[in-house]
């Protein structure tokens, strides 16, 4: 009796072995191959690696710079007025306005105007670099092109020009050079991107003194 379950339990071992692929290999593996694998699997063991294709291998750069990719840009400055530049509105003279800009973070950063309209516009100082905490004035000046046939330009309506104003991480200590800003364009942010708007002449340019 103990004979035949015996042999009823090794015929049954022998069906759940044919459908597993790796001990029916196993099984009949000469006791070189055997050897060969077990030193293969020690070798794997000890560099997890070997054996692990490439794409399915830990990519943190490429994954942390995919993060930062989606994540908004870290402001460096804070202007004020923060979307606009107003101008008075007097066609056929250079008039100016002002956009204060302050160092929010705890390094040295570099900013940079620019703009679409480089004939007419111009900044003082174009460039610079701010210490933590510290400040400046920017004027800014325009020369405002009389209308075509003698129509006034409506007040407080955008005009097509814009500034963008970047910024750059620094060490302290470095003069500003516009080539600071060629040479890191990948740590470049645009901090702000700034709207012509032209006011009544008599109105003041809504930049706060504080």
């Amino acid at each position: 009796m103990a004979i035949a379950d015996w042999h009823s339990r090794s015929n049954s071992d022998k069906k759940l072995f044919g459908f597993c692929p790796f001990w029916q290999t196993s099984t009949t593996a000469t006791p070189s191959s055997s050897a060969s694998s077990t030193q293969n699997l020690t070798t794997s063991s000890s560099n997890p690696h070997v054996g692990v294709p490439n794409s399915s291998r830990p990519a943190t750069k490429t994954v942390s710079y995919v993060a930062r990719s989606l994540l908004p840009p870290r402001r460096r400055l804070r202007l004020d007025p923060s979307n606009n530049l107003y101008f008075p509105y007097e066609p056929g003279k250079q008039t100016r306005s002002a956009v204060r800009l302050k160092n929010t973070s705890k390094s040295h950063v570099a900013f940079k105007f620019q703009t679409t309209a480089p004939k007419s516009c111009y900044m003082r100082p174009p460039g610079g670099v701010l210490a933590p905490g510290d400040s400046i004035i920017a004027t800014v000046f325009k020369f405002v092109e009389a209308p075509e046939n003698n129509e006034r330009q409506p007040l407080d309506q955008k005009s097509k020009d814009k500034f963008k104003i970047m910024s750059l991480k620094v060490k302290g200590g470095i003069d500003y050079v516009p080539e600071l800003f060629d040479e890191q364009k990948d740590q470049v942010t645009v901090e702000r991107i700034l709207r012509v708007v032209f006011l009544n002449a008599e109105r003041p340019s809504p930049v706060s003194s504080n």
